[in-house]
């Protein structure tokens, strides 16, 4: 992607306040600025697994670490003020479908009026330029409709987990047409599911439940096997959102939503993705198929990418083969006793430069 050369200078000694910083993903974003040369300070709660990338890849000691919940306004408040960022990331969430079943409440809790906490301290706060809001691809109303979503279609939820999160766009919207404005600040909500990647260990996801039994020795266990999902990598989808704050620092007028997804080639079944990851594994790994209607999961979803596509001129960079051959990769290497921190450098550098 020739934005990355841009990156090195843009994001080059940015002070980024990255909320969620020690999930998967929040993990993956900080090694992905810290290689752009920014200054990271995070405030997560502390990793829920004992297996997590965070600490596997010693990320308490690489940057400025706060552990509190994004429900403490005071904790977050006084974190915010002190790292005086340029760019806030919002990442933190209650990120799982099923727990939402189990604890709407701290749902609800978390992914609201987490996101009313935050921006009500953005407001306060000089020197920000960008915020970013991370969402998901599941907060469109769901029609099972064969063609993508686009951010103009209505927002809806079935589940706590969904709806949660389109609560957390409305409030986003709220605040940025009732107070950012006429402000320094440009304020934008990204939209994306299904990021798949090395170094995930998190319950109930499809490429970690699969880890887990491989190493177990047992077969994987899937269910929904026709359930169609937008899959990308990591790196993808966290390059669309550092490309979506670059440009909205120059054009406050793109400060609307936007989603980041994968090419119709990685639009595909939970099956076609499972088979390919155990073909690429190799070693006999295979899958058995038990259905779980215990709760409801949507089962077709896509997104549309024309607006990031043609106003960002942003595009995916990797597809399912290389997708999955850098899953499969990562994990072996894992097994085989190499450095998690090591991995995440060697893919992100090949992301970026190659």
């Amino acid at each position: 992607m020739e934005n990355m050369v841009v990156f090195d200078d843009f994001f080059k000694g940015k002070r980024i306040f990255l909320t969620g910083h020690t999930g998967f993903k929040g993990s993956w974003m900080t090694l992905l600025l810290q290689a752009l040369g920014a200054e990271v300070t995070g405030y997560a709660l502390s990793p829920e697994q004992e297996q997590n990338l965070f600490d596997y890849a010693g990320l308490d000691k690489k940057m400025c670490s706060h552990i509190g919940d994004i429900k403490d306004f005071s904790a977050l408040q006084n974190a915010m003020k002190n790292a005086d960022p340029e760019i806030v990331i919002h990442m933190a969430a209650q990120p799982l479908v099923i727990e939402s079943y189990k604890n709407p409440v701290n749902t609800y809790e978390t992914n609201v009026m987490g996101t009313v906490n935050l921006l009500e301290i953005v407001r306060q706060l000089p020197n920000v330029a960008v915020c970013l809001n991370i969402t998901t691809d599941k907060v469109y109303k769901n029609n099972e409709w064969l063609w993508g979503y686009r951010e103009t279609d209505s927002l809806g939820g079935h589940d706590p987990y969904s709806n949660s999160k389109a609560c957390s766009e409305l409030v986003t919207q709220s605040y940025r047409d009732s107070f950012f404005n006429d402000s320094n600040t440009v304020l934008a909500t990204a939209r994306a599911g299904n990021v798949v990647g090395g170094g995930d260990w998190a319950a109930n996801r499809l490429v970690p439940d699969f880890i887990r039994s491989i190493q177990s020795g047992e077969q994987v266990v899937i269910r929904s096997p026709k359930a169609v999902r937008p899959w990308q990598h990591v790196l993808d989808c966290l390059g669309g959102y550092l490309h979506l704050i670059w440009q909205l620092s120059a054009n406050k007028k793109l400060a609307t939503s936007y989603n980041f997804g994968p090419d119709n080639d990685n639009i595909r079944t939970v099956e076609s993705l499972i088979n390919k990851v155990c073909k690429a594994w190799g070693e006999s790994a295979s899958y058995k198929i038990e259905g779980n209607d215990a709760f409801h999961e949507a089962g077709l979803l896509r997104l549309d990418i024309s607006r990031a596509r043609q106003e960002l001129r942003w595009q995916p960079k990797w597809g399912m083969e290389k997708t999955v051959t850098q899953i499969v990769d990562w994990y072996k290497a894992f097994s085989e006793g190499q450095n998690a921190l090591g991995l995440c450098q060697k893919q992100i550098d090949e992301f970026l430069h190659h």
